[in-house]
């Protein structure tokens, strides 16, 4: 990995697990950095000096997301890279969720890695009309719930899949401008996953590959998704066509299971 002097990263949910060792990463390699986070921001950015600066609003409001963007212009002048991280969980099987912990998940999930990229994608779009030169990054985070699905977290789940498919439309519609936008699907122990998975790796091992991508040498990759964990990585290549055939709408059962028996079965659910 080359140094990243001169880049400017925001990293949401940066006040612990996850997004603190990103940020604390991109800010040892040489990087000026926006911590995050609702209430550890600061505890963050004490040790990194001026390289760093806290933000502490919401980014799953309007314009708690539109102040993150601000607070890198303000600091450093600039942004190059947004890394969407925060998130929380509120976790029952579908019988037994509430509307409240359904919208707060995908409040804090989904709304929250669209605002951001919202904001971001406004400058980076004024700068590249300007003539400007932008390369500049997003990296999001879904899960392995949002990959295959998991077991009393419907809500999660949902929030993680849409990730995937909000970082498929922004890849797209950004590379014109010079954004790449790209998704991980990480395992790691952190206060979300420690309880239940107290013997995954630490979210120091997903860093590196954060860092990468959001790094000059990643300028080629984007609209994809990676699975990491410890120090396996794994490229998925998303929902691939199988079999196809045409049929008389008479004889769809029909058509229907001889699709099936010759498609390979899916997934497993976690937690099935």
């Amino acid at each position: 990995m080359t140094g990243l002097a001169g880049r400017v990263v925001a990293v949401t949910g940066a006040g612990q697990g996850l997004g603190r060792a990103h940020a604390l990463e991109f800010a040892r390699l040489g990087a000026s950095v926006v911590v995050n986070d609702l209430e550890l921001a600061e505890e963050v950015v004490a040790p990194l000096g001026s390289s760093a600066v806290a933000h502490t609003a919401d980014v799953s409001t309007w314009d708690g997301a539109a102040s993150l963007v601000e607070t890198a212009l303000s600091a450093f002048g600039r942004l190059d890279v947004l890394v969407n991280n925060a998130g929380i969980v509120r976790d029952r099987m579908l019988v037994s969720t509430s509307e409240q912990e359904w919208d707060d998940v995908v409040r804090v999930h989904l709304k929250g890695h669209f605002l951001t990229i919202r904001h971001a994608a406004a400058h980076w779009r004024a700068r590249a009309k300007s003539g400007a030169a932008v390369d500049a990054r997003v990296i999001n985070t879904s899960s392995g719930a949002g990959l295959w699905g998991s077991v009393g977290q419907g809500n999660y789940a949902a929030a993680k899949a849409g990730i995937l498919g909000l970082t498929l439309v922004a890849a797209a519609e950004l590379a014109r401008y010079g954004v790449t936008v790209n998704a991980i699907a990480p395992s790691a122990r952190t206060r979300m996953t420690e309880e239940l998975f107290p013997d995954l790796p630490g979210p120091e091992d997903v860093a590196p590959l954060v860092v990468w991508l959001g790094g000059p040498e990643s300028a080629h990759v984007t609209g994809r998704v990676f699975e990491v964990e410890g120090d396996r990585l794994t490229i998925v290549d998303g929902h691939a066509r199988g079999p196809s055939t045409r049929r008389d709408p008479a004889d769809v059962g029909m058509a229907v299971e001889e699709l099936l028996a010759g498609a390979a079965g899916p997934v497993p659910v976690y937690g099935a």
